[in-house]
């Protein structure tokens, strides 16, 4: 029984993933332009999301300044922690605005926010597109099915990459290969495509 529980977790995560290249394909080219005309133009990349996608936004900012499967010089990219800022005035409990108070504090016109929320309704990441909204940013939004409260907030420059499920573990397996696929297109489009050894 726990086997076939098992397997069927990748046969759902296997399904979800074909079944979403075609639609998520052009939004992820979309965010791979934006994002490479960031870096090329002397601006950086912010990363940050809501609980486990916040390990995700570090990951993706270790590939961008590390190199993801091929050698290149290094991206400007960072991860902003959702816990790093004390509130002002001591107040206790979770800073909503910490995300927005970086981004205020390191991005600037021409910076894009790379967002990642299963729901797109935590409150710091929509504080967080705002903040970068007021610096002129472009802001790369992965989301679940709806792409929540966040969704409705974008511009018309931004881009919205809705993974079409409501499960956030399948989602966040989504986002994974999302970013995987950001860090290629960007590679590919500064390097020139070429076959990667298995």
């Amino acid at each position: 029984m726990l086997e076939q529980r098992i397997q069927q977790h990748f046969i759902d995560s296997a399904d979800l993933k074909y079944q979403s290249a075609q639609t998520l394909s052009h939004p992820i080219a979309s965010a791979v332009q934006a994002v490479l005309a960031c870096v090329t133009s002397g601006g950086k990349v912010l990363a940050c999301g809501s609980g486990p996608a916040a390990a995700q936004a570090q990951q993706f900012a270790a590939l961008c300044v590390a190199g993801f499967e091929r050698e290149r010089p290094e991206l400007a990219a960072m991860a902003l922690a959702p816990d790093a800022i004390w509130t002002p005035g001591g107040l206790e409990g979770p800073d909503i605005d910490a995300l927005a108070r970086q981004i205020r504090a390191l991005g600037q016109a021409g910076d894009v926010l790379l967002a990642l929320t299963e729901s797109g309704n935590d409150l710091s990441l929509l504080s967080a597109c705002d903040a970068a909204h007021e610096r002129d940013m472009t802001v790369v939004s992965l989301t679940g099915r709806s792409g929540g409260r966040l969704a409705s907030m974008l511009r018309e420059t931004d881009v919205l990459i809705a993974v079409p499920h409501d499960r956030a573990a399948r989602v966040r397996e989504v986002h994974s290969l999302v970013l995987h696929c950001l860090c290629d297109g960007v590679d590919a489009q500064l390097l020139g495509e070429q076959e990667i050894p298995l």
